[in-house]
């Protein structure tokens, strides 16, 4: 009878001594890495951390949503800011000079009035010198006059308008006038003149070496010598006309 080997699989570890098991469990103890607990500054400098986070991200997710519900107020005030944009795109300043400009105010019956100019000058700091000025007043009584010329002054202070030059005067009723010169005290809707005017309107034609208009008392002052050719005259003098012919 012969002995047949035996083939089960052996454990090699099995076969190592007792000395040499131990040396490998010294080995592998020596290499494995001892974590120390931190030492009492970063302790403290982890418990600062966390304080400043319990405090810094609250704070910011609440300034977020602040952003976010805000932000439709913002977006309306710049669209109400546009048309003020675009219209100080439409001021240049050149040489000193104002190209388009435009003064609104009040007078002392709180009635709204508007200078505009081609170009304004600032002269000093009460005087304007304008070029192609037009003033737009509103009467008392709701009508509308509008006076334009080529040149003028105009006093800030005193709200004074001086005009020179090709000076129209145009009322929404209808009368139309026109001088060389006009002053126009703004401030109580007063417009006088001490040059030739020639008047015309649904009335007829006036011409006068002055005038005086107070839009606020309804007063018009025409200094003589004049002529006064009404309406009604003109269909007279036409009506004899034909009867004489």
């Amino acid at each position: 009878m012969t002995n047949t080997p035996d083939k089960r699989p052996q454990r090699d570890d099995y076969a190592r001594s007792a000395a040499d098991n131990r040396q490998r469990r010294e080995h592998i103890a020596g290499a494995s890495i001892k974590r120390t607990p931190p030492d009492p500054v970063k302790l403290a400098r982890r418990r600062m951390v966390l304080r400043w986070a319990k405090w810094v991200l609250p704070a910011t997710a609440l300034l977020l949503l602040s952003a976010i519900a805000i932000w439709p107020e913002v977006e309306r005030l710049v669209s109400a800011n546009q048309t003020t944009i675009r219209e100080l795109s439409k001021v240049k300043i050149e040489s000193g000079n104002l190209i388009g400009a435009t003064y609104r105010g009040v007078d002392e019956h709180d009635r709204p009035f508007m200078i505009t100019a081609d170009v304004v000058h600032q002269a000093t700091d009460s005087r304007l010198d304008l070029t192609d000025p037009v003033a737009d007043i509103l009467t008392q009584g709701g009508d509308w006059l509008m006076v334009r010329s080529e040149k003028g002054i105009y006093m800030q202070h005193a709200q004074i308008l001086d005009l020179t030059g090709e000076v129209t005067l145009y009322r929404d009723d209808g009368l139309m006038m026109h001088t060389p010169i006009a002053d126009v005290d703004v401030k109580r809707s007063i417009i006088a003149s001490d040059s030739w005017v020639r008047a015309e309107g649904p009335f007829g034609v006036l011409d006068a070496q002055g005038f005086l208009l107070s839009q606020h008392e309804g007063i018009a002052q025409f200094r003589g010598p004049g002529r006064l050719i009404l309406n009604d005259d003109r269909q007279n003098d036409a009506t004899t006309g034909k009867k004489a012919s």
